[in-house]
């Protein structure tokens, strides 16, 4: 088992910047895969950006995503940020050797972390 606990999250506007943590507990960290994904109201959960466990991470404009073995953690640094950006951020681990894009694909998920960019 590993509890993820995202943190970081906040009112931020438009333009501006955000970093997200996600700290983990119960196993190491480099036994997974994690992603980011986002949730906005009315929506589906979707992914935003993932990273492998050897630090292969997919790529996507404004938002990146790192990992810190030593620790535990992973971050998402979140760049010139829209109102659409505005979701709920979750954290995501999985036990393979790379990210996947499905929800289903995920073994552990953190609560959540509310990002909200005002125009």
């Amino acid at each position: 088992q590993v509890q993820l606990v995202e943190s970081g999250g906040g009112l931020v506007q438009a333009g501006g910047s955000l970093r997200l943590s996600c700290v983990a507990s119960g196993r190491t960290l480099s036994t997974f895969s994690m992603a980011w994904f986002r949730q906005a109201p009315g929506k589906e959960r979707e992914f935003v950006v993932g990273i492998s466990r050897n630090g292969a991470s997919s790529l996507r404009g404004r938002f990146t995503i790192s990992r810190d073995n030593a620790k535990n953690t992973v971050y998402l640094q979140t760049n010139s940020l829209k109102p659409e950006d505005t979701a709920v951020y979750y954290c995501a681990a999985r036990g393979g050797m790379t990210w996947r894009l499905e929800v289903s694909e995920y073994d552990y998920w953190g609560p959540g972390t509310q990002v909200t960019v005002s125009s």
